[in-house]
């Protein structure tokens, strides 16, 4: 059974941010890990014929949902085993984005990136990942969550060449995002997520739309919903603060869940106290390049930690950020002792 918030009716259950590394018989996982996440089209990278490409990500998808079930996982994703990046499924089907002829913007790194080029009023003129839902919904039994990138973070991953305001581009993104959700979520998704690290990466534009757009991407929305904030993906982003530069303010988002990472840069986690109200998916899987698989002492070390600040009835736990670039073996195993250990947490309350 699932309750009203979209997960599992027991303390602490655990979940996933979202991508699960896919098979190198699917990608070339040495391309996908030397370059920057896409923001456009990176075609190049699948192994498999295009005629092939969907049945072969329909396979790999299964490999995804089976494994998070067998580590144990309460509520899964479908691992974004269809995408070459988190964000660039989603923006790049949106009508008014120039895909043959890209643009240039900053990376949260600083480096320049092809990116969208916005040449006309974004608008989303058919569901992008509803199948992707409907597909994961008829392979588990489990609670499923859905994630899209949110508008805000769209908004600094393309170049705009029409609105000339980046608030407005992200309000039209907005609209986008909000359609999205709701098709979704009629698909059968218990959960939405959006996702937003460029709330820390770019603070201080955060404050000032950010959060208006983020709730109108999620205006008139009633299911469950989770806004994911963090540093980025360990893989790539090495130079990474000791806590949030915005995060009290988001408090104010129209949403059930809250998501951010902790376990990498051991993060204090008092600031937790500044989003009493809101449920709390917490991150107690280290997942940069050099971090062992966790023994469950460990982990569980990470959740007494959490729950100081945290009613238990209001934390879920998870890894820091997706699992992508990971090797396989060393996720699953991340993901088992991420389950153990909230098993062994949640015997002692």
């Amino acid at each position: 059974m699932r309750d009203i918030f979209g997960a599992v009716e027991k303390l602490l259950p655990t979940t996933v941010v979202g991508s699960y590394p896919q098979p190198d018989w699917l990608v070339d996982r040495q391309m996908l890990g030397s370059r920057l996440p896409p923001r456009v089209r990176a075609l190049e990278i699948w192994r498999v014929a295009p005629e092939l490409l969907e049945q072969a990500q329909d396979d790999a998808t299964v490999v995804a949902i089976r494994d998070m079930e067998r580590a144990g996982v309460d509520i899964i994703t479908d691992g974004e085993v269809r995408r070459e990046s988190y964000s660039n499924r989603f923006a790049t089907a949106l009508d008014g984005m120039d895909l043959d002829n890209p643009g240039t913007a900053l990376d949260r790194t600083g480096h320049p990136n092809p990116v969208p080029r916005v040449v006309g009023p974004i608008r989303r003129m058919r569901p992008v990942e509803v199948r992707d839902v409907q597909f994961l919904r008829a392979n588990t039994d489990r609670t499923i969550k859905a994630t899209l990138p949110g508008p805000f973070t769209m908004s600094q991953q393309a170049q705009d060449d029409y609105y000339h305001d980046e608030e407005a581009l992200a309000m039209a993104l907005a609209d986008a995002v909000n359609a999205e959700v709701r098709d979704l979520s009629a698909a059968g998704a218990d959960v939405v997520q959006l996702d937003e690290p460029y709330l820390q990466a770019r603070s201080e534009k955060a404050a000032a739309y950010a959060i208006g757009a983020i709730n109108r991407a999620l205006d008139g929305i009633t299911g469950a919903t989770v806004l994911h904030t963090c540093f980025g993906y360990a893989h790539i982003v090495h130079s990474r603060p000791n806590g949030y530069p915005f995060l009290e303010p988001l408090a104010a988002v129209n949403v059930r869940q809250i998501s951010l990472e902790s376990a990498q840069q051991n993060v204090d986690l008092s600031i937790l106290k500044a989003l009493r109200g809101k449920k709390l998916i917490v991150g107690v899987v280290d997942l940069s390049d050099e971090s062992p698989i966790e023994d469950v002492d460990t982990v569980a070390d990470r959740i007494r930690s959490a729950l100081r600040f945290v009613d238990a009835d209001q934390l879920i736990l998870a890894p820091d950020c997706g699992m992508k670039y990971l090797p396989r073996d060393k996720a699953f195993g991340k993901l088992r002792s991420l389950a153990q250990a909230a098993a062994k947490v949640r015997a002692e309350l």
